[in-house]
């Protein structure tokens, strides 16, 4: 589903001094959902990127939903702050730096999301890493965490790689643990709220082992439903097994399921006779004819018996001295299974918190509307007109000044916009960094994209839209920013 969107700008004054305010807002605003509640099932989610050799996180696709947006302009209302502006400083920015850069230098918390959508198929948007008590923090849209498609509460095995590349997970997997968003966004899915911050867990790498598996199972059905369950599991993709039938000792009646007719010498035969074995067609014997001068029994005395004891030779009872009979002695014995062969696992590793590994912005809220902006992310997908601008692949970044914008169309009145050209698939979740600096690769973020537009209608996207970050924002950013995550390995 694509939502229209009436968007409109107005110029608005330079950044107001940043002031670390603390808005009062109730703990009512704030909705949280588990996205993998345990480590077993955290490590399982892990496992199914990191899998058939990261087959779903490279054939991942742009999540394509709510994306391009029309444009209508307005003038009047829109995003406004509810109390004074504040920052939150950046990880290893918490005291103030002076260092300069003249080149734009990409930030290293920014990275992809995946996560299994509302059609079973992987997707990714855009996020980045932010300030948190446990350095464990990531933000992006609301819509690439929380599922507008189906009544589901969230997308499946939500995961944060940054610096993604082509497969590559150069910091390791972040396996998401709790989301966290706006009551009403949650609710009514407003527009003005569609922004998530989700905890996750320590970030793992893989270390690929394999090993023999052998179990036995008393039924055929049970050794298939495991033999199926272990090469379909995403911690143990790539096994290969195999079902044997094994013979027990146990005797059970011809015809029983699961159960096996097998040679049996005489002399086992004699023993089994006992306790109604034999009427129970538990053990038993066929008798054919042979011609006496077959070569397995010519010149053979009789009786003859084989070797193995488990086929008698005697002459028939009749006037025929040609033929002679053959008795051969079964018996009828319940069957194992043994499941066994490879089986492939992928061991993980800890690699330690996403903060400390690639850093996180800063959060900065009820700030004046006019200020600069770089937007970072990964834009994919066409333009109107059919040209292809960017691949998706490699981080890009745009920048401009922020204007207000309005949908009613998502309910959404308060708004704000940056001319920019990403196009809509793969940008979702868009970091807007105010006050970035290169040689830090730090700043403060202050908005996230949720739409796409062509205002001018000449086939090129040229904006992008995001909530406006006030200190409701701050209030469910607070609700996040202290909770732990801990370690899935």
């Amino acid at each position: 589903m694509k939502r229209i969107l009436a968007l409109g700008g107005i110029s608005a004054g330079l950044l107001a001094a940043a002031v670390v305010a603390t808005p009062a807002h109730a703990d009512s605003d704030t909705k949280a959902v588990p996205l993998a509640s345990t480590n077993m099932a955290a490590r399982e989610v892990a496992s199914f990127w990191y899998g058939q050799a990261k087959a779903n996180l490279i054939n991942a696709t742009p999540y394509n939903v709510e994306t391009q947006v029309a444009a209508k302009h307005v003038s009047t209302g829109g995003a406004a702050p509810d109390s004074k502006p504040g920052i939150v400083p950046a990880i290893g920015d918490e005291k103030k730096s002076t260092s300069t850069s003249k080149n734009v230098n990409l930030p290293k918390t920014t990275g992809k999301v995946f996560f299994v959508g509302a059609d079973h198929k992987p997707h990714w948007c855009t996020a980045t890493s932010v300030q948190s008590t446990y350095h464990n923090l990531v933000a992006t849209a609301g819509h690439c965490v929380y599922d507008t498609e189906s009544n589901k509460a969230t997308l499946d095995r939500w995961v944060f790689v940054p610096g993604y590349y082509q497969g590559k997970t150069p910091w390791g997997i972040y396996v998401g643990k709790t989301a966290y968003t706006h009551y009403d966004y949650d609710v009514y899915e407003d527009g003005d709220r569609d922004y998530a911050f989700v905890t996750v867990y320590n970030g793992v790498l893989p270390t690929s082992a394999s090993g023999g598996y052998s179990q036995v199972f008393e039924t055929e059905a049970e050794a298939k439903a495991e033999q199926a369950k272990i090469e379909s599991s995403p911690s143990t993709v790539g096994s290969h097994l195999s079902i044997m039938p094994i013979e027990t000792n146990d005797l059970v009646p011809f015809g029983t399921p699961g159960s096996k007719k097998v040679a049996t010498t005489f002399k086992d035969l004699g023993g089994a006779l006992n306790g109604g074995n034999l009427a129970m067609h538990k053990v038993g014997f066929d008798q054919t004819e042979i011609s006496k001068y077959a070569p397995e029994i010519a010149n053979k005395p009789l009786p003859y018996v084989t070797q193995d004891g488990k086929t008698r030779y005697d002459k028939k009872f009749g006037d025929d001295r040609h033929v002679w009979k053959q008795t051969n002695a079964w018996k009828n014995v319940d069957l194992d299974y043994k499941l066994s062969g490879p089986a492939f696992q992928i061991g993980l590793k800890d690699v330690g918190r996403l903060g400390d590994n690639v850093g996180g912005q800063g959060l900065a809220y009820n700030q004046k509307i006019g200020s600069s902006v770089f937007v970072f992310g990964y834009p994919s997908g066409s333009h109107p007109d059919g040209n292809h601008a960017y691949t998706g692949k490699t981080l890009k970044w745009s920048y401009g000044k922020t204007f207000k914008a309005s949908s009613s169309a998502m309910k959404a009145e308060e708004l704000v916009g940056v001319k920019s050209s990403f196009t809509g698939e793969g940008s979702i979740g868009s970091s807007w960094l105010l006050q970035y600096k290169s040689s830090r690769r730090l700043g403060y973020l202050n908005g996230v994209t949720i739409g796409v537009s062509d205002t001018d209608k000449n086939g090129r996207i040229d904006t992008s839209v995001s909530p406006y970050f006030d200190g409701e924002t701050y209030g469910v950013y607070s609700a996040a920013k202290a909770n732990w995550s801990g370690k899935i390995v």
